[in-house]
Parts: structure tokens; C-alpha cells; sequence
């Protein structure tokens, strides 16, 4: 008999950090509010992950984080000055984010890594499974990464992470997995994890990327786990350990990911990310395109 798991139904979404790599515009404003085209990046997380099913969210905030609640809260001297001009559009786009999930937060205090601030989730997730999605890497809607992820642990229990196959002079940016094929070409069996390795002594250009959906049991391996790499406790030390004791908390598998996903960690790629974006919107599409290619054209006269 098959064994039946626990569905996942819980989101936890660390929202700490201090986004020192977009100072002067996060000294006031949570990285996570900066907009990408019309909409925080933080509401593409939220919005992914209520696609998947799982509609129960818990962020982790800290300091100066307040705006990301009232974001996800009701602002009605707004809807009723937009009510009243009849501007129906512009009245949903507010709603949204409001009706989207049930929202709860709780305060990191010490920012001490992203295997602290995902300890700090233990309280509400319990001994459910749950998944971790992070703010810098959007997923696009159409590639439903987070969907595969959950069918991969449903199938095998344990945990699952997002990998992504990198530039071997690419990989000291991530953490990197080792990791054995599996009978499905889009899941490996992960062996072992090691966080931002230098290139020479990575394992493989496997890469994690920020959706990940954890055991319970990783909580009480974080609570045990020693700060790592920058003095913070890692997520990624914590999996290790799953990975080479299955007896743990059950095996830790990969899911492939080739689809489209969009860095807002990167001054550079998040750039990219909003005109990519932008590029493919019904009512900016065509304008903007053609305003770019025009750009493009004379960018390259001149030099």
C-alpha cells in the first residue's frame, strides 16, 4: 500500500533581508516592494504560490518591513477615492493583493542566515511538510516549477529544491548540488549540497535556485546546525545533512528546472527582468518593443 503524505499547504517566504545591493532605494523601502513593472516582487512570490495551492502564507519580516504588510492589507480611504471615480480597473488591481492569501508574519529580529529566518517558521508550520519560496527569483506563471516540485515530494516524501544548470564560472554564486539520476529526466536524487563553492571544487553546475519544499524534520537539524558560510546558519548545510541520512527526514530529490525565471537579486537582472516583462504584456507589449528596437538601433549607430 502506498503510504499517503501530508499535502502541503503552507508557503513560508524569509523577507529580512536588508537589500544592500539596492541602497539608496531600499534605506526606506523593503527590497521586496520595489516593483517590477506595476507590481512589488513580492506579490509574483505570493501570487506563485497560491497557483500551486497553497493559499496559507507566512512571511518573515523584519525591521522597516512594515509596507509589505499594508501591501497585503485593505487601504480603504484608496478603494473608496477610487469607488467614487468610478475607476473599476484600477479598484481590482488594489483588491488583489489583498483577497489573494491568508498572510500571516512574524519578525526574524536577528537576521542570522536563511536557515534562521526559515526556523523562525517552525511555530506555524508544525509537523507539516511546507515550502520555502524566496523573493529574488520569480518563476514565471507559465513554467509552474513549484506545481512539479510538490508532485515530486508527493511522490517520494523527504524534501525537494529548485536546481538550475549554470555557468561552471557561474556556480560560487549559489549553492551547488551533487546528485545521481533518477528514472525521470527532470529529477535527480541530491547526494550532497555545498554552499557558493569555488568553481574547482564544485560538485557539479547544478545550482539551487530559491523554491524549496522542506521536511519537518529540518527544523530540529537547524536548530543544531552551526553557523556556516558568513557566519549565518545556512539552509543549505541543514539539507546536506538530509541528503546524507535519509533516516532523517526521508531523501532530498532535485527537480530540473529550463524554464523561464526572472533574478531580481542583481541591479543588472532585475533590469533585465522588467523589460522582459514589460516586452511581453498585452497593454505595454507593442509600444514598448517598438520604443526598444528603436533604442537598440541608435545605441548601436552611435557606438
Amino acid at each position: 500500500m502506498t503510504q499517503k503524505r501530508p499535502r502541503i499547504s503552507k508557503a513560508v517566504i524569509p523577507a529580512a533581508g536588508l537589500g544592500t545591493r539596492f541602497l539608496p532605494a531600499t534605506k526606506a523601502t523593503p527590497k521586496e516592494m520595489l516593483p517590477v513593472v506595476d507590481k512589488p516582487a513580492i506579490q509574483y512570490v505570493v501570487e506563485e504560490a497560491v497557483a500551486a495551492g497553497l493559499d496559507d502564507v507566512l512571511m518573515v519580516t523584519g525591521r522597516n518591513k512594515r509596507p509589505l504588510e499594508d501591501h497585503f492589507d485593505r487601504n480603504y480611504e484608496l478603494e473608496s477615492a477610487l469607488e467614487k471615480k468610478g475607476d473599476g480597473d484600477r479598484l481590482a488591481k488594489v483588491q488583489e493583493s489583498t483577497d489573494l492569501a491568508t498572510i500571516h508574519y512574524v519578525r526574524q529580529g536577528d537576521p542570522r542566515g536563511l536557515g534562521h529566518a526559515v526556523l523562525c517558521a517552525a511555530p506555524h508550520v508544525g509537523r507539516e511538510p511546507f515550502a520555502v519560496l524566496l523573493g529574488d527569483d520569480l518563476i514565471d506563471p507559465r513554467d509552474p516549477l513549484l506545481q512539479r516540485m510538490i508532485e515530486v515530494q508527493e511522490l517520494h516524501g523527504g524534501s525537494v529544491v529548485a536546481l538550475m544548470e549554470v555557468d561552471p564560472g557561474q556556480i560560487h554564486l549559489y549553492g551547488c548540488a551533487a546528485v545521481e539520476p533518477t528514472g525521470e529526466s527532470d529529477v535527480v536524487q541530491v547526494t550532497g549540497l555545498v554552499e557558493k563553492p569555488d568553481a574547482a571544487e564544485a560538485p557539479s553546475n547544478y545550482a539551487i535556485i530559491g523554491r524549496y519544499l522542506l521536511d519537518p524534520n529540518v527544523f530540529e537539524v537547524l536548530r543544531r546546525t552551526e553557523p556556516g558560510r558568513g557566519g549565518e546558519i545556512q539552509l543549505t548545510d541543514a539539507l546536506q545533512q538530509l541528503a546524507q541520512d535519509e533516516t532523517i527526514g526521508g531523501p532530498v530529490h532535485g527537480v530540473v528546472f529550463k524554464g523561464r525565471r526572472y533574478d531580481t537579486g542583481d541591479r543588472g537582472d532585475y533590469l533585465r527582468a522588467i523589460v522582459r516583462l514589460a516586452c511581453e504584456r498585452e497593454d505595454l507589449g507593442p509600444d514598448f518593443r517598438a520604443w526598444l528596437q528603436r533604442y537598440v538601433a541608435e545605441e548601436m549607430q552611435r557606438h
